[in-house]
């Protein structure tokens, strides 16, 4: 048994229980290779919600060939930001925002890291409340049971407990089991995307497809922002959780191009998928609930197996997030087992999608909007970290796990004053150009979100080069 100054934990691996928190890894128990991260983010990235970032880049005035262009550059290219900053759960061992200790100071990393755990419990709720009523409409088919879910609440909270139930145990367990099932899970789910993908191919409007006007360049650069937000950049604070098991001699750019290619696949093949089932459709990009828009577009006997495929989608991406939000919580400071703290994660999740689903009104809208303001903060995040990684090859472990003045984190009142400047100042420049909400009532809007940035939905590249420029420029800290 071993001691830190945040709780005690075996620092092993028993069977298929991981019982080690946020402690680094010994460098002689790391012996992961990034052949297994590829099969983690493809798992991730295989969800049937691939589709509407496609429909979206149609509704931009993008051909079905110039979205697929844009869908490369956007998902391969975050994926890559991801894979980048995953080297840093190499050289340290630890997880993502626990390794940010060492850039923010042991104080000044809780605002970078509350508000990474409030986004990734609301994609989760996300998550949960979608395949929850994927299930549902699976039920619907299958015993004849009433579409609506307020007609139904015990089928509704049972629906929602089997998806978190499948969350828990794999999440629980921990790195091995997760790797695991990811991997082979994707056959099983990727299988069933490809069978309802041949079959939304047909449905195809090939005419409209090829009448569609090129849009100019300047809107496709506009649609790769879109993408590269929608899909790498909410992942990168979650990289270096699942690297920091890999071997200390794997190079660094099989780190990049395991996740930019095992995200990329999935996701070019989906968004593009998606930009044709637009063509013909455009009201996809409209939906608020995209597995029911496209739920409509099947008969009743492929909908079965767009509804598993859909459900196994969020399920993997769910698996990963949680196993996350697990590790971030105890960052935070709670004093717990790493799987106590994932199933706090999921009871708040549960709680959320009981709500959403039977109270609230609405969901999608309002939710994504709260969501999407806080993709700015996570960006500036990625901005400093990213630039300290250029400086920084080294992470103190005992500093890492010392939240007291003893640390070699400590710094200035335990913050880095001026990682917390640049990551502040990003923000603010941030919110300048970003919009959230409906667009005839948006809950908020910048002043600059008129712009050209800010209506093609860049804030967060500028929100990036802020952090990074100003963190670089006074010099960061490299201890």
């Amino acid at each position: 048994m071993t001691t830190t100054s945040e709780g005690p934990s075996t620092g092993r691996v028993e069977a298929a229980l991981e019982t080690r928190g946020i402690e680094p890894v010994p460098a002689d128990e790391r012996h992961g290779r990034p052949a297994q991260l590829f099969w983690v983010w493809f798992a991730a990235n295989i969800s049937i919600l691939g589709l509407p970032l496609g429909a979206t880049l149609v509704a931009l005035g993008l051909t079905v060939w110039q979205a697929v262009v844009v869908a490369a550059i956007g998902s391969v290219g975050s994926f890559a930001i991801v894979g980048a900053v995953s080297i840093a759960g190499r050289r340290g061992g630890a997880p993502g925002l626990t390794l940010s200790r060492a850039v923010f100071g042991a104080r000044g990393n809780i605002g970078p890291t509350a508000v990474s755990l409030i986004s990734r419990l609301g994609w989760e709720t996300v998550n949960t409340t979608t395949a929850a009523f994927a299930l549902l409409s699976l039920c619907t088919i299958l015993f004849g049971a009433s579409p609506a879910a307020t007609d139904h609440p015990w089928l509704t909270v049972a629906c929602i407990t089997v998806f978190v139930l499948l969350t828990v145990v794999v999440s629980g367990l921990g790195h091995a089991v997760l790797v695991s099932v990811q991997r082979w899970a994707t056959w099983v789910f990727g299988a069933l995307n490809i069978v309802v993908g041949a079959f939304l191919v047909a449905t195809v409007d090939w005419a409209a497809v090829g009448a569609a006007t090129p849009a100019p360049v300047g809107t496709m650069i506009a649609g790769v922002g879109i993408i590269a937000a929608g899909t790498g950049i909410g992942w990168a604070n979650a990289s270096a959780d699942v690297s920091r098991y890999q071997a200390p001699g794997v190079k660094a750019g099989s780190l990049v191009l395991s996740a930019a290619a095992g995200a990329g696949i999935p996701l070019v093949l989906l968004i593009s998928l998606g930009s044709m089932l637009a063509a013909g459709d455009p009201s996809l990009a409209d939906a608020g609930d995209p597995v029911a828009a496209i739920r409509a577009m099947l008969p009743t006997w492929m909908a079965v197996p767009y509804l598993v495929a859909a459900f196994g989608g969020l399920l993997l991406s769910n698996h990963l997030s949680v196993y996350s939000a697990g590790l971030t919580t105890l960052t935070l400071g709670l004093r717990m087992p790493r799987v106590y703290a994932v199933v706090v994660d999921v009871v708040v999740t549960f709680v959320g999608a009981i709500y959403f689903i039977l109270v609230a009104d609405d969901f999608y809208g309002p939710f994504i909007a709260f969501i999407s303001l806080l993709a700015v903060p996570i960006t500036a995040w990625v901005g400093v970290f990213a630039t300290d990684m250029l400086r920084r090859e080294h992470y103190d472990p005992v500093a890492l796990m010392d939240v007291r003045r003893t640390s070699a984190y400590w710094y200035r009142g335990g913050v880095e004053w001026r990682a917390v400047t640049a990551w502040a100042a990003a923000i603010v420049a941030g919110y300048l150009f970003v919009t959230a909400g409906p667009s005839d009532a948006p809950w908020f809007s910048g002043p600059l979100a008129g712009s050209w940035l800010g209506e093609n939905g860049l804030g967060w590249v500028v929100t990036f080069v802020v952090a990074a420029g100003i963190y670089g420029g006074l010099g960061g800290a490299r201890r």
